[in-house]
């Protein structure tokens, strides 16, 4: 394991050539904190939503409305994870101008931002020189998880998240039908899932 700052870190499992901001399918797996069931239970192969778990879905379909380059594709939320196919589809894949001035930008708390006539144009603001940090993905899983826990935490101040994600670069047809069969089938074969504690 590698140190940081004279402290172990666990290293990043982020395909280190890839841009995360760039246009593509990815496969998410969000945890939560020790795999604590905070979602709901299967009862019968079929995923019943607890309070927080319908916060968690309510959250997830709101994705495009905070990051509106963003398509979502097949999606569950199971006891103590969700699973979800997300797109990044942006307009202008070069980091230039940003495709979506004037309408809803994305915020980190879920939380509605409406761009301002009288704001300078965010064309014409500095870029940040390690590129930007809040069209990518990690920025995408990060709104969502505040979202959640700000909210759920509300129901019970105990909810927590892994700190950190699985993702999977979606690359070709069978691969996409593949991940959305296995979403689709997975509160069938919970009892089977790796998720279980």
């Amino acid at each position: 394991m590698e140190k940081y700052k004279n402290k172990y870190r666990i290293p990043s499992t982020r395909l280190p050539q890839w841009d995360y901001g760039s246009n593509a399918l990815y496969f998410v797996t969000i945890c939560t904190k020790n795999r604590v069931c905070w979602f709901g239970e299967i009862s019968g192969g079929v995923m019943q939503l607890s309070d927080i778990g319908k916060m968690a879905e309510k959250y997830w379909l709101e994705i495009p409305h905070h990051f509106p380059f963003v398509i979502l594709h097949n999606h569950i939320i199971m006891p103590n994870h969700v699973h979800g196919i997300i797109e990044i589809a942006k307009s202008n894949d070069d980091r230039g101008a940003q495709h979506n001035v004037g309408r809803n930008v994305e915020t980190q708390n879920f939380a509605s931002l409406q761009s301002s006539p009288s704001e300078p144009s965010e064309i014409n603001q500095p870029k940040n020189k390690f590129g930007p940090q809040s069209k990518n993905l990690a920025s995408i899983i990060r709104g969502f998880k505040i979202g959640v826990t700000k909210n759920a935490r509300q129901i019970n101040p105990e909810f927590a998240w892994q700190p950190r994600y699985h993702d999977h670069i979606i690359r070709n047809k069978k691969s996409f039908q593949n991940i959305s069969d296995y979403i689709k089938n997975n509160p069938a074969n919970w009892q089977e899932d790796d998720f279980i504690n």
